[in-house]
């Protein structure tokens, strides 16, 4: 399945998601699919710079930070009810609610 072969205009699940072989950068968010833009090199500088501080921060703690992209899930009030898909994310601020809660 191509990109291009998607309705835009449908509402999509997260398990539709997951059967997608697609090559590009997408999202879904509220069930709508967004095309996710190549990050450019002040991104990719200030990304790198934001994982050093972070992991300098939770060294020695009960949490990680990930540099490398992997999907993010954040459910309305349910794992079941995913709202919010953010496509191979980084996992800058995953786990930080986990660690101090």
């Amino acid at each position: 399945m191509q990109f291009s072969e998607l309705d835009l205009n449908n509402t999509y699940s997260y398990a539709d998601y997951l059967k997608w072989q697609i090559e590009e950068r997408l999202e879904l968010i509220k069930g709508k699919i967004f095309k996710m833009s190549t990050p450019n090199r002040t991104h990719q500088e200030l990304s790198g710079y934001l994982y050093g501080e972070l992991y300098i921060f939770l060294k020695n703690k009960n949490c990680k930070v990930y540099s490398a992209p992997f999907d993010v899930r954040l459910p309305r009030k349910s794992k079941e009810d995913i709202d919010i898909i953010t496509g191979r994310s980084t996992g800058y601020m995953c786990y930080l609610q986990y660690c101090y809660s």
